[in-house]
């Protein structure tokens, strides 16, 4: 995986823009992978921006949401439908009819996990997936255990990811236990895999992620399988990687269409 470390949160959200940006002018009509969470929202933003300023232009993309609680109600202001609408529909100018989240609300979750599967392969597949990692090095709703070749399905949230959440809601008892999540081999199939992490929080699971061993304890170590995965973080969440210098030389000598060694 490519691995860019960066000064700050700022500059994660700016790399990874750029990153965005760059499938979208090359592919207008480029069907994204969107994650929620407190990671990608610079990321939102820094896109924004550039649509206000007319430099891109997202109506004609599609995209797929991670996840989404179990049996929470969809207008719920922390429903997974309504914070993609929010935070990226509305700002980006996507066509609504193309942004696409599991359905939580429905009464068998299992056939409604098929079905986004389904929905996905339909639309030609993810062309750019952009993940977060959660501290206990979760990427969209697998937990650890989660099984590399899992596909979209029910999950149980863990203890830490439902006390991380907790902040998004009245209290903690309103966090939902269950969730709808595409798999680590859903997740996988995406062509591009960005994943952004910011701050101290993250560094431990970043560390595990990159440098670790591919084990479904860390499930985001799975992006170490996949053949063209980058990693933006700032010098808070690289803070634990040994071989930060390694990182940073491979990128100053970096030439135009060579990837990473």
């Amino acid at each position: 995986m490519d691995v860019v470390i960066v000064a700050d949160a700022a500059e994660v959200a700016e790399r990874a823009a750029d990153q965005i940006a760059a499938v979208i002018l090359r592919r207008p009509d480029a069907v994204l992978g969107v994650a929620t969470g407190s990671s990608p929202i610079g990321t939102y933003n820094a896109l924004a921006e550039r649509v206000r300023s007319g430099v891109l232009d997202f109506s004609r993309a599609g995209a797929f949401a991670l996840d989404e609680y179990a049996g929470i109600d969809l207008r719920h202001p922390e429903s997974y439908h309504e914070v993609i609408r929010r935070t990226v529909t509305e700002p980006l100018g996507l066509d609504p009819a193309r942004v696409h989240v599991p359905d939580g609300s429905a009464a068998d979750l299992t056939a409604a996990g098929e079905e986004y599967e389904r929905l996905i392969l339909a639309a030609g597949g993810v062309e750019l997936q952009l993940l977060g990692i959660g501290a206990n090095g979760h990427i969209g709703f697998n937990e650890p255990t989660s099984s590399f070749g899992s596909r979209t399905r029910q999950k149980t949230l863990a203890p830490q990811t439902r006390a991380d959440n907790a902040r998004f809601f009245d209290s903690a008892d309103e966090v939902p236990v269950h969730c709808i999540t595409q798999g680590l081999g859903t997740i996988l199939d995406a062509r591009e895999l960005l994943l952004v992490a910011q701050g101290e929080s993250k560094a431990e699971a970043v560390a595990a992620m990159i440098e670790g061993p591919l084990a479904s304890v860390c499930p985001a170590s799975a992006l170490q399988l996949h053949r063209n995965a980058t990693v933006v973080v700032d010098r808070a969440a690289a803070s634990k990687l040994r071989l930060t210098g390694y990182y940073e030389h491979v990128q100053q000598y970096r030439t135009v269409g060579v990837g990473a060694v």
